[in-house]
């Protein structure tokens, strides 16, 4: 975060100056993370197409099986770092409720899209969703918590996340308007479902360690390293996110792999 005591446009600089300032003082580690969880994101979503659209069954030696017990641990690994980061980066915004709001309205999109060209493939509370509502609730009772209370209730949504299964077994459930905090009928399922439970655990867990780790907002890397191209692709992964699907489609149509 930046010193406003330190602002180049305070000292009378250049608008050039203040921009160069603010984009040094990103914290490295966290754009490098973001943009590799985002990456492998699209990578994973690639094989998805080439197998389910286009009936390919490798790409570069990597099945397009996304159903083997490597991949399904890989889909967690990422989404987990994803999801962690988030609650790290919400310690160390002002502006959450902005942020959320933007997530939200990008996440109905995505949903009322999937809806309108896939019925089947309808993107009801994915990724987006989860963590469009998790930085509320964030915003609504955990700002002012402590890392300790913050890593406790993570903790409490994770073991009622683990309990929920056994509790609701013998239940006849036959609705789904319960999605968000995974409960819903047998027979649902979503390519891109994150529910809260236990996915806000996750989120909480990225926020204990920003209000510990980073709590100075500060990277914690002692040598300022260069910025790559994951570290940008860290800090436009929501444009990332929002148009990788659309382009992989559009090069396979061209490529004569689906139609």
């Amino acid at each position: 975060m930046m010193n406003q005591a330190r602002s180049p446009l305070a000292a009378g600089s250049d608008p050039a100056s203040a921009a160069s300032l603010l984009r040094s003082d990103r914290i490295w580690e966290i754009d490098f993370l973001r943009g590799l969880s985002i990456i492998l994101m699209v990578g994973y979503h690639l094989l998805y197409d080439l197998g389910a659209m286009a009936g390919v069954g490798s790409l570069l030696g990597f099945t397009t099986d996304l159903s083997t017990p490597a991949w399904l641990t890989a889909q967690y690994f990422f989404a987990g770092l994803f999801v962690v980061l988030s609650g790290i980066s919400s310690t160390l915004s002002r502006g959450n409720v902005r942020r959320a709001l933007k997530l939200l309205a990008v996440a109905l999109l995505v949903s009322a899209a999937t809806f309108v060209f896939n019925r089947a493939a309808t993107v009801h509370f994915g990724i987006l969703h989860c963590l469009a509502v998790s930085i509320l609730l964030y915003g609504a009772a955990f700002e002012r918590a402590k890392a300790p209370a913050c890593a406790a209730a993570g903790a409490a949504v994770l073991v009622v996340s683990a309990a929920l299964p056994f509790a609701l077994k013998g239940a006849a459930i036959r609705f789904d308007w319960l999605l968000p905090l995974g409960i819903h009928s047998p027979a649902y399922s979503s390519f891109d479902y994150f529910p809260l439970l236990p996915w806000f655990g996750v989120f909480l867990a990225g926020v204990a360690l920003g209000k510990s780790a980073y709590a100075s907002k500060r990277s914690l890397l002692r040598r300022r390293l260069p910025v790559t191209f994951v570290n940008f692709a860290g800090r436009h992964s929501l444009l990332i996110y929002i148009v990788h699907q659309p382009v992989i489609l559009a090069v396979l149509y061209l490529l004569g792999l689906v139609r």
